[in-house]
């Protein structure tokens, strides 16, 4: 399957909105990172940094499309299988990745936006106020598929790196929207 970037975007549509398990919230949330860099690329050229942001996070998207799939064989091995615990722990562990992954590059698009906004062109303000919002939307959104998949391991480290990401974008973004 051609990656995630290379289909039309109805078929993307189309495709997130499937009754399937991927692409889902980490390939959107991963995707809706990507404009945002977009936006930053386009509000304060060239801005090489937003354009390699940009590129991570559709490596990432596509990444994502596979990263649950662990989760739910381990789901489907029956309750009584001894190894059905651990194995759900460890898919749950390794399918966090890819969304803090996208947290951490969410949050940098979110506080890239956030100096354009400051420091760029009256003119694009709102593109890059726009870039902002939903850079924070997208960490937000990771950060929260952390905390899903992390929930029976509370002492986890990624569960703080995530809630960091999360208060920085949101730090950011509400610096490039206040008024």
């Amino acid at each position: 399957m051609p990656p995630l970037a290379d289909r039309p975007l109805a078929a993307l549509l189309g495709e997130i909105a499937a009754a399937t398990p991927a692409p889902g919230g980490g390939s959107t949330a991963a995707v809706a990172c990507a404009l945002a860099a977009a936006l930053v690329e386009m509000s304060a050229p060239p801005h090489e940094r937003a354009a390699a942001l940009r590129a991570r996070a559709l490596e990432l998207a596509d990444e994502d499309l596979s990263s649950f799939g662990p989760v739910l064989e381990a789901q489907r091995l029956p309750a009584g299988d001894a190894s059905r615990p651990e194995r759900l722990r460890a898919a749950l562990s390794a399918a966090s990745e890819t969304p803090l992954a996208v947290a951490a590059v969410g949050c940098e698009v979110a506080e890239l936006a956030a100096v354009v906004v400051r420091d760029g062109r009256r003119s694009l303000e709102g593109d890059a106020a726009t870039a902002a919002l939903l850079a924070e939307a997208a960490t937000r959104a990771a950060a929260r598929l952390v905390e899903l998949n992390l929930a029976g391991a509370p002492d986890d480290g990624r569960l703080a790196a995530a809630a960091e990401y999360a208060t920085r974008a949101w730090a950011a973004r509400t610096a490039a929207v206040s008024l």
